[in-house]
């Protein structure tokens, strides 16, 4: 069955879209700021009772790679000859002018263009009175593309992290199972280096469910900041210490602090992140010496030359900017806008790739910014500046 019945006559003009029926309220915020349906950022095609095509909009047009003179004054079949992924006309399947009388749509699904691209198509039908004849047909259309980027990455996660906790949890298990049925067979010596192993497997499994609930709680917006007072160059003397009592030379940290940094509030577990994932780049990645610089800094919200006078001061120190350097061959030009994505690995493999993913979401969770760039040294510079952020009952 055809979608319309009258034949096709030349190109109209597209009409306002306001000619169906709409709540006052939504026509007449259109009419005031002057929208019409090239402003949309999805696609819309209009058909009257006829079932030819009165409103073709730019993104229809980009979408369906048909132009809107092309399109207008069409059938509706004609001018968007869509087909489900079995391979039947969509048109002929819903009938949208001589179907059921009680229908009022159809819900978004994936239908097929010519040349098999995927779009999403929804519909909705308009009628004058309820059960009434149709008198127009509005399509929506929106690209697929976003969405299958969305599946992508979602697939990708899935088997990283199917990946990073097969090699952990195979090693628990052949250990324990070892040291079950061979337990008297093993000197104390072997016993504790791999009870040892399984220990270190297990931190790892736990740190890679941890980074799977940030990236939750960052990707929803429900990332918790308990903000107390911190000290971050005690902080970060606390993870120097801890690589120089794990083997790396004292020589290899330079830590310098500028005094007087105005008192932090930020979530100290969460800083602890920060600076470890940083840190760990810095040494595994870097060479020569890290060095960490912390400066007073302007709140990366308020920029002092913005400010008032009378402000220009208090925001001149009004947070706190921590910078890690390293004196490697650094980061290529073409991948720094790409280190605080999913699954970013540098030069050397390894890890999840997730670490600075979540260290950007944990530091724009705390109101602050976060760049990369190249050190004076040559090697990688990481730079956060986290607002100072006193609470409230405080001030």
């Amino acid at each position: 069955m055809g979608v319309g019945t009258s034949g096709a006559n030349s190109a109209l003009r597209a009409r306002d879209v306001r000619e169906t029926p709409a709540p006052r309220g939504e026509e007449q915020l259109g009419a005031d700021l002057g929208l019409g349906p090239d402003d949309l950022p999805d696609g819309l095609v209009v058909a009257d009772e006829h079932g030819r095509v009165i409103c073709f909009n730019a993104a229809a047009a980009r979408i369906t790679a048909v132009p809107a003179a092309e399109a207008l004054g069409r059938q509706l079949d004609a001018a968007l000859p869509l087909e489900d992924l079995e391979g039947r006309r969509w048109w002929q399947l819903t009938d949208p002018y001589g179907g059921l009388a009680i229908r009022v749509g159809q819900p978004e699904r994936n239908l097929l263009l010519p040349g098999g691209r995927e779009v999403l198509v929804s519909a909705r039908y308009v009628r004058g009175r309820p059960t009434g004849p149709v008198h127009r047909v509005v399509v929506s259309l929106r690209d697929t593309e976003a969405r299958r980027r969305t599946e992508r990455s979602h697939a990708e996660l899935i088997a990283t992290v199917a990946h990073e906790l097969r090699s952990p949890l195979t090693s628990v298990k052949g250990f324990t199972a070892t040291l079950l049925a061979k337990w008297e067979r093993f000197t104390d010596d072997q016993k504790r280096l791999m009870l040892e192993t399984v220990d270190a497997d297990a931190d790892r499994v736990t740190r890679l469910i941890a980074e799977l609930l940030d990236i939750s709680r960052i990707d929803s917006g429900r990332l918790e900041v308990r903000r107390q007072p911190v000290d971050i160059g005690a902080a970060v003397g606390r993870h120097i210490q801890a690589y120089v009592t794990s083997g790396q030379p004292a020589d290899r940290f330079l830590l310098r602090v500028e005094q007087p940094l105005p008192q932090l509030w930020a979530d100290p577990d969460k800083i602890d992140q920060v600076l470890s994932n940083l840190l760990e780049n810095a040494v595994r990645h870097g060479e020569g010496t890290v060095t960490i610089d912390i400066t007073p800094s302007a709140s990366p919200r308020e920029r002092p030359d913005d400010a008032t006078s009378a402000t220009a001061a208090s925001a001149a120190h009004a947070a706190t900017s921590v910078t890690v350097s390293d004196e490697g061959t650094g980061i290529p030009e073409e991948s720094m806008n790409r280190v605080f994505t999913r699954f970013w690995r540098g030069s050397k493999r390894g890890g999840t790739g997730l670490g600075l993913y979540i260290v950007k979401g944990i530091v724009e969770a705390h109101g602050g910014t976060i760049t990369v760039g190249r050190a004076p040294g040559g090697g990688a510079e990481f730079r956060f500046t986290l607002p100072v952020s006193t609470p409230a009952y405080l001030l």
